[in-house]
């Protein structure tokens, strides 16, 4: 485990020596099954050729996805990916089906939607800033986050072939499982089961949470495929986090440092990704209590991507 004291003077050094002119724009491309249009925005250097390169090679291109019901207008995600691009980083931050700016019926998503809707970010980030080097999640969007890489270094997974120059990926508050959230859920209202819909409060924000969703979060064997990510992980979560408990990032961490199984690349291979948890002393679960919190993520996310890409 890193110690947060030392990466937050070592990450302000690398950070400060890449200071960009940044511009942000919106964007429109498909979702995962065509039939909506998700919205997103890019937030990049102002000189930014898509495939460019620095004097050390490729520029990072990082894909970031939202939390549960969130939006790619989170105070968190614009100070995240604002401080990324600043850093000479393109950033595709994007909102997932039926929420935010993007069509479609949020009722009616899922994991299995929004882990299509990655995928389609993924493919549309490729064509306008080029190669994605790097995923982003905050909280259910990191679980998302880092089941996609898990596909991607798949060989049977040709749906994720974009990401096959994946080299890092970084979480914020992530969950452990996509099951987790079910219960959560049910709890809260459990009408959602044995009436098919339920409606909850988000934010304090009324939901209708169908059955269909809550059966698809159980059905994804989340433990199963995370040894197989091949890339360097970075984990953020607060020790206070009240929404998704500390007791997940440890999960994820001994998850991700077990040595893949032969039956994904046919051998024996020992994983020798770097996978690293830094602990967010006394941040909420949307970093919204101390600005320095968004500062410090979002120098220390730039940082990992440059260090990796």
């Amino acid at each position: 485990m890193l110690v947060e004291s030392l990466l937050r003077a070592r990450t302000i050094r690398l950070v400060s020596q890449r200071t960009f002119e940044t511009t942000s724009y919106r964007v429109k491309f498909a979702d995962g099954t065509g039939q909506y249009q998700l919205a997103g925005i890019v937030d990049r250097p102002k000189t930014w050729t898509a495939g460019e390169e620095d004097g050390d090679g490729n520029a990072p291109v990082v894909v970031f996805s939202h939390c549960f019901t969130c939006s790619k207008d989170l105070k968190a995600a614009v100070r995240i990916c604002r401080a990324l691009a600043k850093s000479g980083i393109a950033v595709l931050r994007f909102d997932m089906t039926g929420l935010g700016g993007s069509e479609g019926d949020f009722s009616q998503s899922n994991f299995s939607t929004n882990l299509a809707d990655l995928a389609s970010a993924i493919r549309f980030a490729k064509s306008e800033l080029g190669t994605v080097t790097g995923l982003v999640g905050h909280s259910f969007g990191g679980i998302a986050s880092l089941v996609t890489a898990a596909r991607a270094h798949q060989a049977s997974d040709h749906h994720l072939a974009d990401l096959a120059d994946l080299s890092m990926v970084a979480t914020l508050a992530a969950p452990s499982d996509s099951a987790h959230l079910a219960v959560l859920l049910e709890k809260m209202n459990p009408a959602i089961n044995t009436e098919g819909s339920g409606v909850v409060s988000i934010g304090g924000i009324q939901w209708t949470i169908t059955k269909q969703m809550l059966d698809d979060f159980r059905s994804h064997q989340v433990a199963d495929v995370l040894p197989t990510i091949q890339c360097p992980v970075l984990l953020l979560h607060s020790p206070v986090d009240e929404t998704v408990a500390f007791d997940h990032a440890l999960r994820l961490m001994s998850l991700l440092s077990q040595s893949p199984s032969a039956e994904f690349y046919g051998s024996t291979r020992e994983a020798a990704k770097p996978v690293s948890l830094v602990s967010l002393h006394g941040a909420d679960h949307l970093l919204a209590s101390n600005p320095d919190d968004l500062v410090f993520v979002g120098e220390l996310i730039s940082s990992w991507c440059w260090r990796y890409r």
